[in-house]
């Protein structure tokens, strides 16, 4: 229904995660549900529906990963991505959901052919909440730098910011921009 709807708006990009799943009545399993055997090909089959659907509605579904849950490296990414082996299936890359498993060079490396999309927000390392850009352990120049070579023209969208520091987190950007000789156009 949401790409229906979208279409009649004019929206061919659907963003969606891939989390986990615990069931709060039964004990921990010792290997998380999102990485047991079947859950591998059932994703790749519910991603091929997607991506059956995104053909119909002349749509792109974009995978954005997070180090919490199915989609945890930009390895795991890429490798699902190729699974489902569909030009209608490809990645956001927001690179403060890999930084604790993957560094910058990683997820371009792995990445880099697939990603459609980009976030601009910041955490900090082993901490779980995400924060506006300039805020955390992002490289901000080398992610601008590889973004520039890897996707140039990938949009990139400041995220986790409000009316109180959307102001720093766009000038921390823009100065990364600078830093590393390129052009905001």
């Amino acid at each position: 229904a949401m790409m229906t709807v979208g279409g009649h708006m004019g929206v061919r990009t659907f963003i969606t995660e891939a989390g986990h799943f615990h069931d709060e009545k039964a004990p921990a399993p010792l290997i998380e549900i999102e990485f047991q055997d079947a859950v591998w090909p059932q994703m790749v089959d519910v991603a091929r529906q997607l991506a059956a659907l995104a053909e119909k509605h002349d749509a792109k579904v974009l995978l954005e990963p997070y180090y919490r849950g199915f989609l945890t490296s930009a390895k795991r990414v890429r490798t699902f991505v190729e699974a489902v082996n569909s030009p209608r299936v490809r990645v956001l890359l927001d690179p403060a959901n890999l930084i604790e498993v993957n560094d910058l060079d990683e997820m371009f490396a792995q990445l880099g052919p697939y990603i459609d999309c980009l976030h601009a927000k910041d955490r900090k390392l082993h901490i779980v909440k995400g924060v506006a850009a300039g805020q955390g352990d992002i490289d901000y120049k080398r992610f601008v730098t590889l973004a520039a070579e890897r996707t140039p023209t990938a949009p990139l969208v400041l995220e986790y910011v409000g009316p109180k520091d959307y102001k720093d987190a766009l000038a921390h950007l823009k100065n990364a921009i600078r830093a590393a000789g390129l052009s905001e156009a």
